[in-house]
């Protein structure tokens, strides 16, 4: 798999873009996300972004966005990095 896989409303989305994403290994990502300290959110587009998701992955400093389309190719990534100090609640919300 090179980036994300849709099916029946699931996505799977490649261990190495999200290591990348979140400035991790990936058998750390792994482990992160098995014991609960990478979490993740989807969000579906309505209206002007019907079509589109956007899926992000929370750990404990960091928070990686993925927007992608119908098929899975990804539009736009972002990361917020704020360094050694947790990320705010306002930064785990939807839309946020």
């Amino acid at each position: 798999m090179t980036g994300i896989e849709i099916t029946d409303g699931t996505f799977e989305v490649d261990a190495d873009v999200v290591a990348e994403g979140l400035g991790i290994a990936v058998p750390l990502l792994q482990a992160q996300l098995r014991s609960g300290k990478i979490t993740t959110l989807s969000e579906r587009g309505v209206d002007a972004d019907q079509g589109r998701h956007r899926l992000t992955f929370f750990s404990e400093h960091r928070r990686f966005r993925l927007v992608i389309d119908a098929s899975g190719a990804i539009i736009q990534r972002s990361t917020l990095d704020f360094g050694d100090t947790p990320l705010p609640p306002s930064a785990r919300k939807p839309g946020g």
